[in-house]
């Protein structure tokens, strides 16, 4: 299905004619941590009422009082949105300290707190959750990195994201950086992904016909009581409800803000190629939700070192491999928005060390103890200044 005439050649001239990339904005979800013990405090009341005084609404809490949440502006280019989440992260971490605590961007908690079950935060919709999920958000303490892309349309949104599902296996393993859950190695990369697989509602989305074909679904799901809310859905892509982007939320918060800045002109890449596309009639490939799934599944387990289904072709190739294949498939974009020094630096790194889970691993093999993982990870979380794009 294409969108409409007019709609298309607004979002022609608007996205590609012009050749100025969409903007983006992202938002990082990190723990707050005690520096002796080392585990998760329910502090966030705290530190966001105090770093608001420098911050205002960029940032905010979370489902638990663990964590806070930081936002960027929407911003052109990557130098732009390096200054902002650098700012955020710095103030953020300054405001932490004030109260005695550090900031770690991990996307489960390394070490285990007091309380068995997460301390919710005040928010009327955790609770709402808590009342219509039950013992399913007890361990609910997790940190993403959610990228968001500016599209005018929330019918191309849709359509665009039918081709972003296909990816979502390949970003999950990019971004894998949660291999320690309350002092034990899970023997996954991303065990954030393995808690949110529980739900019905988190996950790749369905192929969708259209903006009315998802709004149906929507609503039907929230009718079993199976979403909160219709408007609000949480799947891993999403035509945002409040803003008019495109979502993306499969990724783990990365420590490092190097990689967190090039996974998101990664995203917007893919989301500049994939909109010219479904402009011009492209549905996307049917990948089944079954497969998709499984090959979710497959990159949380093994993250960098993990095989899965090619968008491109289906077969079943390395996560290198499938990486190479997505460079190529955006290159132009990376080009035109001047990001592909930035993304092949990623990729040496990744060839390096690995993802964010292989950095928590040496980290332990290294320090020696899960107390070490999370100094490593304050240590690069709030290490603000980023390599230049060649290194």
């Amino acid at each position: 299905m294409q969108v409409s005439a007019a709609t298309s050649a607004d979002v022609h001239d608007r996205m590609m004619g012009a050749k100025r990339p969409p903007t983006m904005g992202v938002e990082e979800e990190f723990f707050l941590v005690d520096p002796h013990s080392r585990a998760p405090e329910p502090a966030a009341d705290r530190v966001v009422a105090r770093a608001a005084e420098r911050l205002g609404d960029l940032v905010a809490g979370e489902f638990s009082r663990y964590q806070v949440e930081v936002k960027t502006p929407p911003c052109a280019d990557a130098t732009t949105l390096l200054e902002h989440a650098g700012r955020l992260r710095t103030e953020l971490a300054k405001a932490a300290a004030a109260e005695g605590l550090w900031v770690c961007a991990s996307g489960t908690p390394v070490v285990g707190g007091r309380e068995l079950v997460a301390p919710v935060a005040g928010h009327p919709r955790y609770h709402a959750g808590v009342n219509q999920y039950r013992a399913m958000l007890d361990d609910f303490t997790l940190c993403a990195h959610h990228v968001h892309i500016h599209l005018p349309d929330r019918e191309l949104a849709v359509l665009v994201s039918n081709h972003l599902r296909a990816w979502l296996p390949l970003v999950v393993a990019l971004s894998a950086n949660s291999p320690m859950y309350r002092g034990r190695d899970t023997g996954y990369a991303s065990w954030r992904w393995a808690v949110r697989s529980r739900f019905p509602c988190l996950g790749p989305p369905p192929f969708f016909e259209s903006l009315r074909d998802y709004d149906e679904t929507a609503t039907a799901m929230a009718e079993l009581e199976a979403m909160l809310d219709a408007d609000l859905p949480f799947w891993d892509v999403r035509p945002n409800p409040h803003v008019p982007t495109v979502e993306v939320r499969s990724m783990d918060v990365s420590a490092d803000i190097d990689d967190m800045l090039a996974l998101t002109v990664l995203i917007r890449a893919l989301v500049t190629t994939v909109a010219a596309r479904a402009i011009g009639g492209d549905p996307g490939p049917r990948v089944s939700g079954e497969l998709l799934r499984a090959a979710c599944w497959r990159a949380a387990r093994d993250g960098w070192a993990a095989r899965g289904p090619d968008p491109m072709s289906g077969r079943v190739i390395p996560v290198s491999e499938q990486t190479r294949r997505l460079i190529e498939h955006v290159r132009s974009a990376l080009q035109d928005a001047g990001d592909i020094d930035r993304v092949a630096a990623f990729v040496r790194r990744l060839a390096t060390r690995g993802c964010g889970a292989d950095r928590q691993r040496a980290a332990l093999a290294r320090r020696g103890s899960y107390a070490g993982v999370v100094d490593d990870l304050v240590g690069r979380t709030t290490a603000v200044n980023a390599r230049p794009a060649a290194d």
